[in-house]
């Protein structure tokens, strides 16, 4: 029977795995091994992926993966036949106390996704790096040092990794820090509730002869869930101390920082040196392996002989390059051939399968008499918050209401905080202009700087709601079970389930979300993701949505704002149609991602999301931002006289001297005068020119030349097409007090075919905010392209289609709206 035939809330024992390459390979290495008990939890929406419970969590595969999975029936499997635990092999190896040589400690924090790694990493090192309840936060390695206890920490925060085989980009980094860094102590954080599934990596953490201090995370759900842990008896067994746990209180860390100092002064009494005892098939061939690759030094002399004897068993690629350079590489390629050879006759299974079947033997041996749980058999917390959220009919219907509560707070919740610092920036602009006189630096501090940066601020609110939302749906869990909805959606555009995680993360920003490709398997799949991550609008295009849609459309505001989130993620999976049609043919990768435990994000994590995005974006103000709307007033500032300066000026004078004329009346035509000055200054200042120059090229689209600076102004970061806008507008006007919406809704145009017609219409806002959807990102995000696929092909490529499509798609856009108004 396979596991695509079994029904629903039925628990079956797997008996084979078949199918091949990393698929077999992940599967396994995930608990999908002879003799473990799998349970069919639900499908998701559009007959989507199926969740399955094993080893205590849940995980969901594609119909087509759990076709190649054979299972029984619990009845009908021999559970005696297939035990096989024959403890460990003690080496009876002193630790050495390395504090007589070094006072810093070297730290690798390790362990699975979802454990809580990267809130240990913050509270012990006082960090604020990202913190979310899915796999892939953590695409890089983040550091931290500080001093305690009369040491220096530096403290590695690696991605999380379920294993250490040269399977994904986390898997490798993780693999390759450890022996090319040779950190002091390993952290091998673990989930408490789930053990089983998180002792397989600390088994290959085992196999590199690390020094190892369990952070038995997350403890208090084990005790709440009255979960039974001798952990006494495990830690004679394995020769690594445990550690209770709760990184996202703080709770237990002092405690781990004086197991870390024991075990690198070599005082504490559990650590010592063991070797898992695979038994006698595996051992001997591990030895024979060994013995080949000992007899040159250069690698063993920082990697284990040992580990690497297995992974040559397990045919890793990876570990066989490194080998490659050896003198008796032909030798070790001929005698570890054999001996898999003879393993897989003898066992009558795949090698690698043969040594994850022994790991997860050991395992369940180890904790066989070490840890129980009397809740297996019951529906978990959030297996039933599950039943309502990715429910087959209704968790589409409810993913998108969330969507439409997360962009309608963003609108309308921040429109009032939005409306508070807008007057506070008014007013602070009109204060400075009375205080200083005038001239040149009065009109760059008041024009440039305060309406320029200022008119970018004010979006702040909007920014940190969404980023509330963002953060509450990371740390909760749902992301994961967002991915687990849509996967059915994304696979018929060519996209991979896991790729929603990165697109979901472009609404906040772009890089980190390409840079959190990292952990799709297939570099397919990687380079269609990142492609396509560009038409996810990120939190600098926000500010830009709100400014024309509060301006131009009173009513549905929030249904604007999530129809062009919607138009950008519409775009997104046609472009993936058809790149996955024409260029990435033939990338099918499995669909394996773990549907985490429901957790409630802590207010810090929260907090410390937020005030990281407040920071990156207070950043971007008062750098590139600034330095861009200084670069634009001054553009736009010189030169200070035309070749019709002289006439408006005599203009004036001839008003100022006209004694028909009364007061009130002189007033207005001075006024009248000194804007159409004030508009052919603008219109031949550098800035005037360029915008000119480009003009043509966008005119089609409904833009004047003041929109088109804006959008080249915004090339840099999106951010700066407003602070433009609010250079440009406000130098027609002294009154200050007028806000940039106004201004930009009573622009007319002041010479041409159009004089005396409003500059911005419904079709040129739509036409506007379209192109702004599409058009290049920004050069932050082409140069992140550009180093994750490894090519100026892929980055020129983006820069292209994305510019062409935004000016086919708003000249569309422009042409049928005016058509349709004007019936």
């Amino acid at each position: 029977m396979k596991l695509s035939e079994v029904n629903h809330n039925d628990t079956v024992v797997i008996s084979k795995v078949l199918g091949h390459g990393s698929f077999r390979k992940r599967i396994s290495e995930m608990g999908f091994v002879k003799g473990k008990e799998v349970k069919v939890i639900k499908k998701a929406p559009f007959n989507g992926p199926v969740e399955f419970k094993i080893l205590n969590y849940n995980i969901s595969l594609r119909k087509s993966e759990a076709e190649l999975i054979e299972v029984v029936t619990i009845d009908e499997f021999d559970k005696i036949a297939n035990e096989n635990y024959e403890g460990v092999i003690d080496l009876n190896i002193d630790l050495v106390n390395q504090s007589e040589r070094t006072k810093t400690i070297k730290i690798a924090l390790v362990g699975n996704p979802n454990s809580g790694k990267t809130s240990l990493f913050n509270y012990i090192s006082g960090s604020k790096e990202k913190v979310g309840n899915y796999s892939g936060v953590t695409v890089d390695i983040k550091k931290a040092t500080f001093k305690t206890k009369g040491y220096t920490f530096n403290f590695y925060d690696l991605p999380g990794t379920y294993s250490l085989t040269a399977y994904s980009k986390e898997e490798i980094y993780v693999r390759k820090f450890i022996y090319e860094q040779n950190p002091d102590i390993v952290i091998n954080v673990l989930d408490a509730t789930n053990l089983e599934r998180n002792l397989f990596l600390t088994t290959q953490l085992i196999d590199m002869d690390l020094r190892i201090v369990v952070a038995l995370n997350m403890f208090d759900e084990l005790e709440k869930k009255n979960l039974y842990f001798n952990r006494d008896e495990i830690e004679k067994l394995l020769g690594i101390p445990f550690v209770p746990t709760i990184s996202s209180k703080g709770i237990g860390l002092d405690n781990l920082i004086d197991k870390v100092i024991q075990v690198f002064e070599g005082s504490d009494k559990i650590s010592r040196h063991i070797h898992i005892n695979y038994g006698k098939t595996l051992e001997q061939s591990i030895k024979i392996i060994r013995e080949k690759i000992r007899e040159n030094k250069p690698i063993t002399d920082k990697i284990s002989s040992r580990f690497l004897a297995i992974k040559v068993l397990e045919k890793d690629k990876q570990v066989i390059d490194l080998l490659s350079s050896y003198s008796n590489f032909e030798a070790i390629k001929s005698t570890a051939s054999k001996e898999i050879k003879k393993i897989e006759i003898l066992e009558n299974e795949n090698s690698e399968t043969v040594i994850t079947d022994a790991k997860y033997s050991f395992i369940t041996g180890a904790l066989k008499e070490t840890f129980s749980d009397p809740n297996l058999k019951k529906a978990t917390l959030s297996e039933k918050i599950d039943n309502i959220l990715t429910h087959k009919y209704f968790g589409f219907l409810i993913f998108n209401a969330i969507l439409f509560l997360i962009f309608f707070a963003t609108f309308k919740l921040g429109s009032y905080p939005t409306g508070w610092i807008d007057t506070g920036v008014t007013a602070f602009g009109n204060f400075v202009a009375k205080i200083m006189p005038a001239g040149m630096l009065r009109d760059l501090i008041v024009n440039g700087v305060i309406n320029g940066a200022g008119s970018v601020l004010v979006f702040l609110p909007n920014i940190l709601i969404l980023f509330f939302f963002i953060a509450i749906l990371e740390g909760t869990g749902y992301m994961a079970r967002a991915a687990f909805i849509m996967d059915k959606i994304m696979h018929r555009f060519g996209l991979h389930g896991r790729s929603f995680i990165p697109l979901i993360m472009g609404f906040g920003c772009n890089v980190p979300a390409i840079l959190a490709t990292r952990s799709l398997r297939n570099r397919g799949d990687r380079i269609l993701t990142m492609l396509i991550i560009p038409f996810m609008s990120c939190s600098a295009r926000l500010p830009i949505y709100i400014l024309i849609i509060s301006a131009f459309f009173e009513k549905y505001q929030a249904l604007y704002l999530i129809g062009l989130y919607a138009i950008g993620i519409v775009f997104a999976f046609v472009t993936a149609q058809i790149l996955n049609k024409t260029v990435f043919k033939n990338k099918e990768t499995p669909f394996v991602m773990e549907l985490p435990t429901y957790r409630l994000p802590t207010l810090r994590n929260i907090l410390f999301h937020m005030w990281d995005k407040t920071q990156h974006y207070l950043r971007k103000i008062g750098t590139i931002v600034l330095l861009g709307v200084i670069i634009i007033w001054a553009l736009e500032y010189f030169p200070r006289t035309t070749s019709k300066s002289a006439q408006f000026k005599t203009e004036i004078e001839n008003i100022k001297n006209n004694p028909e004329l009364g007061k009130t009346e002189k007033e207005f035509k001075i006024n009248q005068v000194g804007q159409e000055l004030e508009s052919e200054r603008l219109a031949n200042s550098y800035l005037g020119m360029l915008g000119k120059a480009i003009e043509p090229t966008l005119r089609p689209l409904g833009f004047d030349w003041k929109m088109s600076i804006s959008l080249l102004a915004g090339l840099p970061a999106k951010e700066i097409i407003v602070s433009t806008m609010g250079v440009l507008y406000q130098s027609s006007d002294e009154n200050s007090s007028v806000t940039l919406k106004n201004k930009i809704k009573n622009e007319r145009h002041l010479s041409g075919k159009r004089i005396g017609e409003k500059v911005f219409t419904i079709p040129s806002a739509l036409s506007f905010l379209i192109f702004i959807l599409i058009y290049f990102p920004c050069f932050g995000v082409i140069a992140t392209i550009k180093n994750e696929s490894g090519s100026w092909k892929w980055a020129a490529f983006t820069v292209v289609y994305t510019t062409t499509l935004a000016w086919v798609v708003a000249f569309f856009v422009y042409n049928i709206s005016t058509l349709i108004l004007s019936l």
